[in-house]
């Protein structure tokens, strides 16, 4: 019976996750229907989540086999969203990391002038799957200790250090930003200020409405990605595409359907972190609430997209395209060739803009989103190269989770 208890239900992140939602709302006095609802929610959330993460695995696969043909070169995609599920998967300390870094962050937030609640969940989960990871040659119960600790201080601290912009933007103090790109939003407030003018705004720019539909991350993530296997099918030649990957399908289409594909698994990824992240977060905040005086949510990203969406589509622009540049200067490095992933790209490089925008104007938009585009192409090479991970063609891709991977890979070769 003890067996089962740790093998399948606490080694089970899943079930793990759906506990603590039970207990939370259990505490919260909500009706017993409720309870079930979220309970289950939370569970079948994690499973589209797993989902989610093999469809993405099985078309980067096919997208490694292909560049590696094309170019001779290992070439390794960014996914924070897959490697998160990957990890969470595989790893049972990562849910007590979750669960204990969440509690981390209350104290924080309950005792320090850090009075941010970090809600942006599915990044917490994700990093606490790294976390987990990297500390998986540890003692189970300090690599929790650890992972927590870390994980609660960067949720408390993260949204400290960009809320003087964060509130630049949206003239109101009443809520902060928790990314996972707060280092590029960081260097592009304050390039921004330096080399810019915030009075020429992107804002001012007049956009063509054709190009709105970028607006849509499944479609940029779409287009973007079937542009790249078939670019990439060209150099390693249709014959061998039909031959070897597709069982004969013209190689366009086979790569139009991959590129679809990933895209389709990112949807069922953020599907399933909706679905969970619905009933966790208000069992995490209104326990929150009623202990933390004056604590301000800390959100993802897109809550700021309205308020300069010139500069999310200019900054989507511009990391991906620093992306192809640092894809082109590491193949000529001993480090991993890091193939530019359109998650990370849309999502970092369109924030960056908007910092850099807030205090650099156009330039500083620019600017913001190339600097974060060369960051999330050098960091994860150096990261795949110093922590390495559970898949070779793939890696976390977000500017903070490279920073704290390194930082607590230092750590654990240290208790090693």
């Amino acid at each position: 019976m003890l067996d089962i208890f740790v093998r399948d239900i606490i080694g089970t992140p899943s079930i793990l996750i759906g506990i603590f939602v039970f207990i939370g709302l259990l505490l919260l006095k909500q009706p017993l229907t409720n309870i079930l609802t979220g309970t289950i929610k939370t569970i079948m959330g994690f499973i589209l989540l797993g989902a989610g993460a093999g469809i993405i695995s099985g078309t980067l696969t096919i997208f490694n086999q292909m560049f590696t043909q094309a170019f001779g070169l290992q070439g390794v995609v960014t996914n924070t969203d897959a490697m998160g599920a990957l990890t969470n998967e595989k790893y049972s300390t990562a849910a007590f990391i979750l669960i204990f870094g969440m509690a981390v962050n209350l104290l924080i937030a309950k005792f320090t002038r850090f009075k941010y609640i970090y809600l942006t969940g599915h990044l917490t989960m994700y990093m606490s799957g790294m976390l987990a990871m990297i500390f998986s040659g540890v003692t189970p119960w300090l690599a929790v200790v650890i992972g927590a600790i870390i994980l609660g201080a960067y949720m408390a601290i993260g949204p400290a250090l960009i809320q003087k912009n964060t509130v630049l933007i949206t003239d109101s103090d009443d809520f902060a930003i928790g990314h996972s790109g707060t280092v590029s939003y960081l260097l592009a407030s304050k390039l921004g200020g330096l080399i810019g003018n915030k009075s020429k705004s992107t804002e001012d720019i007049n956009v063509p409405k054709g190009l709105s539909f970028l607006r849509d991350s499944s479609i940029a993530i779409s287009l973007t990605m079937t542009l790249l296997f078939v670019i990439v099918g060209f150099f390693a030649g249709p014959a061998y595409i039909e031959t070897e990957l597709s069982s004969g399908q013209f190689f366009v289409v086979f790569s139009l359907i991959q590129g679809i594909t990933f895209a389709a698994g990112v949807y069922v990824v953020l599907a399933g972190v909706r679905m969970a992240l619905t009933e966790i977060v208000p069992a995490f905040q209104g326990i929150a609430d009623k202990v933390i005086v004056g604590a301000k949510p800390a959100l993802d990203c897109p809550v700021v997209f309205p308020f300069a969406p010139n500069a999310v589509i200019i900054g989507f622009i511009s990391s991906f395209l620093a992306g192809l540049l640092g894809m082109l200067l590491l193949s000529f490095s001993t480090l991993p060739v890091i193939v530019p992933g359109m998650t990370p790209h849309f999502f970092t490089g369109a924030t960056a803009a908007i910092y850099g925008n807030s205090t650099g104007g156009r330039r500083g938009a620019v600017t913001g989103a190339v600097i974060n585009g060369l960051i999330i192409s050098i960091l994860p090479a150096v990261f795949m190269a110093v922590v390495g991970g559970l898949s070779h063609n793939m890696t976390f891709g977000d500017p903070d989770f490279t920073v704290i991977g390194l930082f607590s890979e230092l750590i654990a070769k240290l208790l090693n």
